[in-house]
């Protein structure tokens, strides 16, 4: 017979992974309307995360993530990706044919406030 993953799965896959790369505030939880409707509709596994399969058999995956203020953002994505590709394949078996990552937001909750003006200081004057 066969064995099927449910797409909610994947979607737990993919939130785990994402979560485990350095600079991930949280996935989801971007737009505001988009947030509450959401929070309404989906389980907490699927949040920020949408999952499809293409017609070559591999996942489509689109991904909502917030990240810390001051982190290389095109860096953070690219590790997203990989983190997400990588975990796919080896708890799957299936490819991740195409890795979409949407940057919602960036939040400085992490740092302190004198740190940050460090940060910027540091910025202007390099």
């Amino acid at each position: 017979g066969d064995i099927r993953i449910n797409h909610s799965v994947v979607a737990g896959i993919v939130r785990l992974a994402t979560k485990a790369v350095q600079g991930v505030v949280s996935v989801g939880g971007g737009g505001v309307v988009e947030g509450i409707t959401d929070f309404f509709s989906k389980k907490e596994s699927e949040r920020g995360v949408k999952v499809s399969e293409s017609q070559g058999g591999g996942y489509e995956i689109e991904v909502r993530v917030v990240l810390e203020f001051g982190v290389d953002l095109a860096k953070t994505g690219f590790a997203i990706q990989e983190s997400i590709r990588d975990q796919i394949l080896a708890m799957t078996g299936n490819p991740a044919s195409k890795i979409d990552v949407i940057i919602d937001d960036i939040k400085m909750d992490v740092l302190e406030k004198d740190e940050l003006s460090d940060y910027v200081d540091e910025q202007s004057a390099g």
